[in-house]
């Protein structure tokens, strides 16, 4: 399933991981509008360990209408973007590199998870017609509380930017969902119709939000 050639294709923006920026909402990259919603999903680790599943098996994608197309997963030998890492501030306080091997990761009942590097091409209807958005996993979000991933986008997406997909364990025991994005137009023809595509994200992050609940 590897591609080197799409493996390669660069990312269509600079600011690599700023979805996990604090202050993403305040300063976000230049020229790039942000996003963020959040939906409580249930409650207890079952529901937390459920979820992180899911999220990192591109059931979120998927339960929302996309249909999703592995079309690269880098060997042990290649590389991957490593994002921008941030102190508790939002302060960076590494750049981004490329360098770090893919690491394989399973969950508990031998469900593949999500790793950084992976390339998929997403495909939904939308302004009445098929849209291809291809992306690439950034990172992978592995803390006590917080797991998920955030993906890039590639050329050929309608947009330009990064969306993150968070699953959190908050103190109390609930479970929640959070989406952060930050994205513009990709090209002149999409930015044409950026109030379609602006109105399309707010049905998506409904969508997305709605897939885990309930389970």
């Amino acid at each position: 399933m590897s591609s080197r050639g799409s493996y390669r294709t660069a990312l269509t923006y600079g600011a690599v991981g700023a979805t996990q920026a604090s202050d993403l909402m305040t300063y976000p990259p230049e020229g790039f509008t942000p996003t963020e919603s959040r939906a409580r999903i249930g409650h207890g680790d079952a529901r937390f360990e459920t979820a992180v599943t899911q999220a990192l098996s591109w059931q979120i994608q998927e339960r929302s209408g996309i249909r999703v197309r592995v079309d690269d997963q880098p060997d042990d030998a290649e590389v991957r973007y490593n994002p921008v890492t941030f102190d508790e501030h939002g302060v960076p306080i590494a750049p981004a590199s490329i360098g770090t091997p893919k690491v394989e990761r399973f969950a508990p009942d031998g469900t593949p998870l999500l790793t950084a590097g992976t390339t998929a091409t997403l495909t939904m209807h939308a302004f009445g017609q098929t849209v291809h958005a291809p992306v690439r996993v950034v990172s992978i979000i592995d803390e006590t509380d917080r797991k998920g991933f955030v993906y890039g986008t590639l050329e050929g997406h309608p947009l330009s930017g990064e969306e993150s997909f968070v699953v959190e364990r908050t103190p109390d025991g609930s479970v929640w969902l959070q989406l952060r994005q930050f994205s513009q137009p990709a090209s002149r023809k999409w930015r044409l119709v950026e109030p379609l595509l602006r109105r399309q994200q707010k049905v998506m992050a409904e969508k997305y939000l709605a897939a885990l609940r309930g389970d």
